[in-house]
């Protein structure tokens, strides 16, 4: 049976959908050794999920640096807490390798951010704002995409909170974790469909007038 995916999907039913958490386990990095060796273990794997997070400010024209880099593969979340250890050379040299695909969503923001903290050249990054378009989806968050694709729902309740804090608890962990494995499975799905064409776009008519009457604003990831 074909996939059923929509050109936007209807924000008010994610909350209906069931919970997808990331299942293996979440390593916090806190210091340059331990950097060294989750960098090595990174990039011995064929695809990576990378993401940021950064404490909110709320405070008009000020902005926090990026706080936690979170690199995964299928099995083990590392969690980079830059706002401790800093940009370490293996983390650049993560950062910077081009062998190893690794996937996010928004990766512009993400490399501006870190840019901020060092400058390096980025390896190779895929972006999944990239490759949606051709499958007619218009949606860009993450939440959206993997509820559109995978009828889940990432939860987004630990986005503002204080990345920064002296410990991070299990929901940052968590959550953290998630935002980036999920980005692998969004990127293999989009991968089978456009090689097997096994999915049928719905376009959702309702939202497209609401569209016409109400601008878009965006949202976070």
């Amino acid at each position: 049976m074909s996939r059923i995916i929509y050109n936007k999907f209807d924000k008010k039913l994610i909350g209906e959908l069931p919970r997808v958490d990331f299942p293996g386990r979440i390593v916090v990095v806190l210091s340059e050794s331990e950097a060294n060796r989750a960098v090595d273990y990174l990039l011995s794997a064929s695809l990576l999920g990378v993401d940021t997070e950064t404490r909110p400010s709320f405070k008009k024209g000020f902005n926090h640096e990026v706080a936690l880099l979170q690199v995964c593969d299928d099995d083990i979340c590392f969690l980079f807490r830059l706002n401790i250890i800093g940009m370490t050379p293996s983390i650049i040299r993560l950062l910077e390798d081009t062998t190893v695909p690794k996937v996010g969503l928004s990766l512009h923001d993400d490399i501006m951010m870190l840019h901020r903290r060092v400058q390096f050249t980025p390896g190779l990054f895929i972006d999944l704002q990239d490759l949606v378009g051709a499958f007619g989806i218009e949606d860009r968050s993450l939440q959206k995409l993997y509820a559109n694709i995978f009828g889940m729902r990432i939860v987004k309740r630990q986005q503002l909170s204080n990345w920064e804090a002296d410990v991070l608890n299990d929901k940052q962990k968590r959550y953290a974790a998630t935002d980036a494995w999920t980005c692998i499975n969004i990127y293999r799905e989009l991968v089978r469909l456009r090689e097997t064409g096994d999915y049928q776009l719905v376009i959702n008519e309702e939202q497209n007038d609401i569209q016409k009457d109400i601008p878009e604003t965006g949202e976070g990831r």
